[in-house]
Parts: structure tokens; C-alpha cells; sequence
């Protein structure tokens, strides 16, 4: 069974850098909708904002999530929660092409928490990063 908390160490304001240290920009991660919800707020470097929301599908017992930002939809699902790595995968939608996507998020022991967004234009076979990306606390 999924567990309500399955988001709670990446609730906060955060700084967000590439691995290379270049900043990317500005998230917020707040539940909402008395814990059954986690919302989303994304500022890139360059402006562009995207939202997401994250639900509990009680039926299913499973974390979902749906992102929107100008020209790009994910609809994604938590399919691996261990530890203190958690793994959404689903389909992304660009400018009327979908494709597989995943977002694999981990708690790192040091309070920082790691995002690597992957997408596939093989259906599954490989995959490519399309976001690499450290969370430091804002």
C-alpha cells in the first residue's frame, strides 16, 4: 500500500542546479487538500513556470501525477518507492507527440534531493535524460 507521506521530504522551497551547477531555477512543493495532494510550482532560469499536481488515487493506492507547462502535459504514476527513492513513469505529451517519460526522485542523506527526468523515443528500449538536476533547500 502507498503511504500519504510517500512526498513529504520534498515539500519546501528550493534552489534547483544542474549536476553541473548551472542554476535551472525555483521550485515549491506544498501539500495540499488535507495531505491527498502535493502541489507543484516550477520557475525556471529562463522564466518558463509549469505546475503539477500529485494526488492520491485511493482506489488504485497509488501516488499520481499530472504536470502542465506551455506546449508540454505528463500524466505519470508512482511505480517504485524504496527507500528514499521514489519513481513516477508514465507518458509525456510535446507539441502532439507522445512518448514514455519517467522522473525518478531520491532524498539525499545531506537534506538535498535529486531529480532525473528521462524520456524515451523508442518505446522503453532506451532512455535519455532530459533533466538532471540537485534540490538545496531556498
Amino acid at each position: 500500500m502507498a503511504r500519504l507521506d510517500a512526498l513529504d521530504f520534498w515539500l519546501g522551497s528550493w534552489s534547483v542546479a544542474l549536476r553541473d551547477g548551472t542554476a535551472a531555477g525555483r521550485n515549491t512543493i506544498a501539500r495540499a487538500l488535507d495531505g491527498v495532494a502535493v502541489r507543484e510550482h516550477w520557475r525556471g532560469s529562463d522564466g518558463v513556470e509549469g505546475e503539477s499536481l500529485f494526488y492520491f488515487d485511493p482506489a488504485a493506492q497509488v501516488w499520481r501525477q499530472v504536470w502542465v507547462m506551455p506546449g508540454c502535459i505528463k500524466e505519470k504514476r508512482l511505480v517504485r518507492s524504496e527507500g528514499r527513492e521514489r519513481v513516477f513513469a508514465g507518458t509525456a505529451c510535446i507539441a502532439g507527440r507522445s512518448f514514455p517519460d519517467r522522473t525518478t526522485l531520491v532524498a539525499n542523506g545531506d537534506g538535498t534531493v535529486s531529480q532525473l527526468i528521462e524520456h524515451s523515443l523508442d518505446g522503453g528500449r532506451t532512455w535519455r535524460a532530459s533533466f538532471d538536476a540537485v534540490y538545496t533547500r531556498a
